[in-house]
C-alpha cells in the first residue's frame, strides 16, 4: 500500500495524481515558454494571412503578399528564354544541314535537343532512344520515313497518322485477316516467306507459295525484294529489324490485323527552335543519315 507523500508549508498545490506515494506539483509553466508558444500562434496566423495557405475548392488562399512558387518558376523560365532568344533565332534561321557545321550552334542544338527529348520523347522512345516494342529505335539506321535531318524534322513537326496535322506522315497496312483479304493458309504462307528473307521460316515448305502471295499483295509497298519503301513508310522486311517482333506469331498478328502506330504532331507543342534542336539531337545519335 502506497504511503502518501508528506506536504510542507509553502508547497504548491498538486495536480491530484499520485503513484506509489509520488505526487506532482502543479507548478505554472515558465513565462518564457508561454510567451514563445503565444508567439508561434501569432506567427502562424500572420503567415496564413500573408502567404498561400488555406485550401479551397479550386485552389487556395493567395495571401496578401501575392507570393507564388509558380510565378517564381515562370519568371525564371522567362529569363532563360530571353537569354536564349538570340541563339534560338539563329537556330531557326539556319539551314538544317548547316546547324551541325557551326560548332557553337551545333553544340547548343544538341544540348537543347537532349533536354527536349528527355522531356517529351523519352516516354515512348526510351531515355537512351533505343525504343521499345511498337516504338522505333532511333539509334540504328532503319528509318520508316527517312533519317536525314530534314526527314527527321518533318516527322517530328507533323507526326505520324494523327488528326492534328494535314501533313502528318500517313500509311496504312491492310488487315489481311480481319478484313478477309487472305485466307489463313495464305497468311501462314506469306509469313513464312517474310521470315525467310532474314532468318529461318517456321515451315520452309510454305515459302515458295508465300512468295506468290507476297508478290500479289505486299510487293507494291514493301518492294519485290522486301526491302521496303521509306516514302510510304513501308518497313524493310529483309533486315531482321522489327518494330513489333519478327517471330511467327507476331508476324501473323501483324499481317492479320495490321498495325497503326500514331505519333503526335509537335509543331503545336514545341517551338520551331525546339523542333530543330531535337531533330539535330536525334540525327547525331548514330542512326541519322
Amino acid at each position: 500500500m502506497s504511503k502518501k507523500s508528506q506536504k510542507f508549508e509553502g508547497d504548491p498545490n498538486t495536480t491530484g495524481h499520485e503513484w506509489d506515494g509520488i505526487e506532482e506539483f502543479d507548478n505554472p509553466m515558465p513565462r518564457w515558454w508561454l510567451w514563445t508558444f503565444y508567439a508561434t500562434i501569432i506567427w502562424g496566423v500572420l503567415y496564413t494571412v500573408a502567404y498561400p495557405a488555406w485550401p479551397l475548392i479550386n485552389g487556395a488562399t493567395a495571401g496578401v503578399l501575392g507570393w507564388s512558387t509558380r510565378a517564381d518558376v515562370a519568371a525564371e523560365i522567362t529569363a532563360v528564354e530571353e537569354a536564349n532568344a538570340p541563339v534560338n533565332a539563329k537556330l531557326e534561321a539556319a539551314e538544317l544541314n548547316a546547324i551541325a557545321e557551326d560548332p557553337e550552334l551545333g553544340s547548343y542544338a544538341v544540348s537543347a535537343g537532349s533536354a527536349v527529348f528527355k522531356t517529351w520523347c523519352a516516354q515512348c522512345h526510351g531515355s537512351g532512344a533505343a525504343g521499345a516494342k511498337g516504338y522505333p529505335n532511333l539509334l540504328d539506321d532503319d528509318w520508316l520515313w527517312g533519317g536525314s535531318v530534314e526527314d527527321i524534322h518533318a516527322t517530328i513537326t507533323h507526326g505520324i497518322r494523327n488528326e492534328d496535322s494535314d501533313e502528318a506522315r500517313y500509311s496504312e497496312m491492310p488487315a489481311f485477316g480481319r478484313d478477309e483479304l487472305l485466307e489463313k493458309e495464305e497468311i501462314s504462307q506469306v509469313v513464312n516467306y517474310v521470315m525467310s528473307l532474314s532468318a529461318e521460316p517456321q515451315d520452309a515448305s510454305k515459302v515458295e507459295a508465300g512468295s506468290v502471295v507476297f508478290a500479289d499483295n505486299c510487293a507494291s509497298c514493301h518492294m519485290e525484294d522486301g526491302t521496303g519503301d521509306r516514302a510510304q513508310g513501308a518497313p524493310n522486311l529483309a533486315d531482321a529489324i522489327w518494330l513489333y517482333g519478327g517471330d511467327y506469331e507476331t508476324l501473323t498478328e501483324t499481317v492479320s490485323n495490321s498495325r497503326y502506330g500514331v505519333m503526335p504532331a509537335w509543331n503545336t507543342r514545341l517551338t520551331e527552335a525546339e523542333i530543330r534542336a531535337v531533330s539535330s539531337y536525334v540525327h547525331q545519335l548514330g542512326g541519322g543519315e
